[in-house]
């Protein structure tokens, strides 16, 4: 009997272990299937991820919409991918690991985006800002002339020498539109408005940008705008150096100046990163027309706003800042007539 009792115990525990075996065994088919079955997204950032600007902007957007959709989505983010040489690299790598959607953030990404395209018709590619595409590429982009628009009504008001600036990197088209309706806004306060303008050719060089804006505000200019990525944070610097005021680009950069930044253009690229991925999931992406391949952010659609006005100098009044307002809704309901951008 005893006999007997130890070969059924043996037999009941061989049965319990093979029973757990097959459940760990689909429970782990299961996972992989979920894998398989997710899209997998990369991410390519010139900058950090935590920059206050332009690639923390975009890291914000997509990480969210990955989050928010976290059955069907799985995010790869790499940060500075800055140089030209490095990035077609990059692109290859990630369409050799099958990923399904790439995403290079910045306008140097263009022509190594669009040679990788050629090479990996399967695969999505997505442009953050740009005008060259492909079947299977799209472009998201921002509309900054209402920012810069915004951003010049503000400064003209705010300004008490009739002197503004504003400094950019590269002359990118969204930067010289975001310029030109910074004039177009100033010069709606001010028509008499001096505007001194820079490029510093270069998005990262900080330090030309700080000595850009030293030199405007030592010139009598005080108040600058600028135009975002590591540039901008050497013009907040002179602005807290020179005690003068700043307004910023992309993010909400308050906390680098408390008593010097006077407010920002913010982006939500989540205004177009959802349709994006609906048109990838729908299969309408493939049949978009070139106009359909370029996803706009505006202050229209959400996906630009401006901070709260940080005024500690005093310099407005509660007239001028409902007339910030007032102008915000006008670009908010698109009332406000823009040339022919070229």
């Amino acid at each position: 009997m005893k006999i007997r009792l130890k070969a059924l115990s043996a037999l009941v525990l061989v049965a319990i272990m093979a029973l757990s075996c097959l459940a760990g065994c689909a429970k782990t088919e299961s996972s992989a299937t979920e894998t398989a079955d997710k899209l997998k997204v990369a991410l390519i950032l010139p900058g950090k991820k935590d920059d206050v600007s332009f690639n923390q902007a975009m890291y914000e957007g997509v990480t969210a919409y990955a989050e928010a959709n976290s059955d069907t989505i799985e995010l790869k983010v790499v940060e500075n991918v800055y140089e030209v040489a490095d990035i077609e690299p990059a692109l290859t790598d990630f369409a050799d690991q099958g990923y399904d959607v790439i995403i290079g953030h910045g306008f140097q990404f263009m022509e190594p985006l669009v040679a990788v395209a050629e090479k990996y018709p399967d695969a999505y590619f997505l442009l953050g800002t740009g005008y060259m595409f492909r079947e299977n590429t799209a472009i998201y982009d921002v509309a900054l002339e209402s920012g810069g628009y915004l951003m010049g009504v503000i400064a003209a008001l705010a300004s008490e020498t009739g002197k503004i600036g504003v400094i950019g990197g590269a002359d990118a088209s969204e930067m010289v539109r975001g310029h030109a309706g910074y004039k177009m806004g100033a010069m709606s306060v001010n028509p008499d408005i001096e505007i001194q303008e820079v490029y510093t050719g270069d998005w990262n060089d900080t330090a030309a940008a700080y000595e850009a804006a030293c030199g405007m505000y030592d010139s009598g200019v005080d108040v600058i705008w600028h135009s975002g990525d590591g540039i901008g944070l050497g013009v907040v610097q002179a602005a807290v150096d020179k005690d003068q005021y700043v307004l910023g680009n992309v993010q909400d950069q308050l906390a680098l100046g408390e008593n010097n930044v006077l407010s920002c253009v913010q982006y939500h690229w989540e205004a177009v990163i959802a349709q994006m991925f609906s048109d990838i999931a729908d299969g309408s992406f493939l049949t978009l027309s070139d106009d359909q391949r370029i996803f706009w952010i505006t202050i229209a659609n959400g996906g630009m706003e401006y901070t709260p006005i940080n005024d500690p100098k005093g310099r407005l009044t509660d007239e001028e800042l409902a007339t910030i307002e007032d102008t915000f809704q006008q670009l908010k309901n698109d009332e406000i007539e823009w040339p022919a951008w070229d």
